[in-house]
This record gives structure tokens, sequence and C-alpha cells, in this order.
């Protein structure tokens, strides 16, 4: 495996390893133990395993646990190594789909809600730089995006895989998703870098962050309220508020996921081309144009489009963030590391916001997509232009 600085742009057979494990652990703890939830809510609800209103309890324990995870995932990983929390996270992402499938009790379900949400904020803290740092800086973007493709996947299979296990029952649809969730945490088990910490880290305590940094922050965050509504309402959108039924709503959310599989990989190397900076900004202003396209349009092409466009943005603003991350924190692997499990933690707390928020504004406006869709790309184009004025601000 290429260490950091060498010029070698070629990915060996352990940094392909490496980066097969980043993606299988991305799609067992966010892919899969987030997503595939959105589907199973009306199989929850029809079977009585728990009233509605719990159901969509349970889908905010997740929330709440990937804020948690968002946390401690680097306390945690400077006890017992980077390694060892990615193994142990995968282990618990994927008893808790076995857990799921005996509804025990609402406290039960809850708590293991909570711990799939927790495994999936520590791996996204933690899994692209215990890997990026043995990358050749030239292939960093590329092997991002393949590392956060992993939730492109779970994406597709929340409208792919899940359906076709349901068909069997719900139980053994939790089943299918343990089983798969335990393979993939086989396959990865010896993929992980070991310890070895670069030359050129520094100290924790002699750590600064540029103004840039700080506000790369501010604006994760609000990408995290522009990303929401689509997460929340398209299938409902295009089902009730367009009139074209369910059927209509599930195909689009299949072309959200269609969009989330190439989503990382092209931004991972759209940042490798022209800066993750400049890709930065341009994939702010094409999510923020997709809510636009949503909110004022209701015609089968334009929604169609812009599904996939906000599909393929939703994981591939990760790579290009962490990208960023480290084009401001460059030959700082310690400052990368901070940066990226701050920015996670911003993210994962106004996504709950926002959850919380536009729930509230959809119930209080008369179910008004367009309203929520519009606040939406607001939040999008104003973190574009703050990032526009701080590139501009700091050039000599």
């Amino acid at each position: 495996m290429t260490a950091v600085g060498e010029p070698a742009t070629r990915l060996d057979g352990r940094a392909w390893f490496a980066t097969a494990s980043g993606l299988s652990a991305s799609l067992v703890a966010i892919g899969l133990a987030r997503f595939a939830y959105t589907p199973l809510v009306p199989p929850l609800i029809a079977a009585h395993w728990f009233p509605a209103s719990d159901v969509v309890a349970l889908a905010a324990a997740n929330f709440a646990g990937y804020l948690a995870g968002a946390l401690i995932g680097q306390p945690l990983a400077q006890r017992f190594s980077s390694p060892s929390v990615l193994r142990l996270m995968m282990i618990v992402a994927t008893a808790a789909f076995f857990a799921c499938a005996w509804p025990v009790s609402i406290t039960w379900y809850f708590a293991w809600r909570f711990l799939s949400g927790l495994s999936g904020g520590a791996i996204m803290v933690l899994v692209a730089t215990s890997i990026l740092p043995h990358i050749p800086a030239g292939r960093r973007g590329l092997v991002g995006g393949i590392i956060f493709l992993g939730v492109g996947l779970g994406i597709a299979a929340s409208g792919t895989l899940v359906p076709a296990l349901l068909r069997l029952g719900l139980r053994e649809t939790w089943l299918g998703l343990g089983a798969v969730s335990l393979a993939l945490t086989a396959v990865s088990w010896f993929g992980w870098p070991g310890r070895h910490r670069p030359a050129a880290a520094v100290a924790p305590a002699r750590l600064r962050e540029s103004v840039e940094l700080r506000v790369l922050y501010g604006e994760y965050a609000l990408n995290a309220l522009g990303l929401v509504p689509v997460m929340m309402l398209l299938a409902d959108y295009v089902a009730r508020g367009l009139g074209r039924g369910i059927d209509a709503g599930a195909m689009t959310w299949v072309l959200y996921g269609a969009g989330s599989i190439a989503g990382p990989v092209l931004c991972g190397q759209l940042g490798d081309r022209i800066g993750f900076g400049r890709g930065y900004r341009l994939v702010l202003l094409g999510q923020a144009a997709g809510l636009v396209a949503l909110a004022v349009s209701g015609h089968p092409a334009v929604v169609a489009i812009a599904a996939a466009a906000v599909g393929a943005f939703t994981p591939g603003i990760a790579p290009l963030v962490l990208g960023r991350i480290q084009e401001l924190s460059a030959g700082n692997p310690d400052g990368q590391r901070l940066g990226w499990s701050r920015a996670t933690i911003a993210f994962a707390l106004f996504q709950a916001l926002g959850g919380y928020g536009y729930a509230f504004l959809f119930a209080h406006s008369g179910e008004n997509y367009a309203a929520v869709f519009c606040c939406g790309a607001a939040a999008l184009l104003i973190a574009a232009i703050a990032d526009q004025l701080v590139a501009f601000s700091q050039r000599p």
C-alpha cells in the first residue's frame, strides 16, 4: 500500500482490499442500516408489530444514534485503533439486523435502531480517514468515491433488494439483511490498514483550523438541510403529491438509488480533476437546481432527472467534502481526521434537526411539498455562496 507523500498513482492489491473494506463498511452501517428501513415502514405497520407513530419514532432513533456515533468515533479510535473500532461497529450493525427480526418490545427495537445508527456515525467518521492516508494523493478522490459508494448501494438496495426479500416475509427480510451484513463483515475483516501513522502527523494540541475549514463545517451542516427533504418526501411527493400512485413513487425512488450508485465515484473523480473546492461548489449548485426543479415542476421527465441527479449528490458530496478538508489540512493527517470528524458531527446534528423541522413545516403548511423543497434549495444556495465568498477572501 502506498504511503502518504509517494508520487506513485497506481493502486496495489492492499489498497484495493482496503477500499473494498471501506465500501463494505459504508454499505452495511449506513447504506443498509439507514436506508433499508424506509421501505420496511409500511410492512412494520401492516404487520401490527408497532403502531405507526412508534415506527416513525424508530426512524428517528437511527438519526440520534448516528449523531452519537459521530461524536464517539474518534475517541474510540484513539483508545483502541481505527481497525478495531471499524470491525466492532460492523458487528454491531449486523447484530442489529438480526435483533430487529423479533419485535420483542418498542424499547428493544429503539435500542437496536439507535445502535445501528451509532455504528453508522462512527464508521462515517473513521472509514475514509483510516484508508486515504495510505492512498496516493492523485487517486484519493476515486478511492473516497468508491468507499462512499456503499451508501449509494444501500439506497439502491432499499428500492430493489428489500422489496424482493419482503416477498418472503418481514422477519425473513431482517434476517436476509443480517446475512448480507455478516458476509460483508467477514470479507472486510482483514482489509483494514494497520495503526501506521504517517511521519508528517502532528500532535493534536498543535492543530490549527483555517477560516475556510471552520466555514466548511457550517456549509456541510447546511448541506444536510438540503438533502433531507428529498430523503424524506421524494416517493411520497410522486405518489400522493403528484397523484401518480405508490408504484410511480417507488420507481422514482429507484431512480434516486440509481443516481446514488454513480454519484460517489463521479464526484470523487471530479474532485481529482478540477479540485475539491470547485467540485464541491458545483455539486452544491446542482443539488439546489434539482430541488428547485422538484418544487416548480411535476412533469415526469423533470422529476425523474431531478431524482437521479439529487440521488447522485446525496452520497457524492461526502468524498468532495472529505477531499476539501484534506486540501485545507495538507500534510496534516491528524488535522484531516479531526476536520472530517467535526464536519460529520455538524452534518449529523443538522440532519436530525432538519428531519424534525421539515416534518413540522410539512404538517403545518398543509403538506406543501414545494415549501419544503425550496427551504432545502435555499440552504444549499447559502452554502455555495458562503464557500465562494470565503474562497475569494482567501486569495492573495
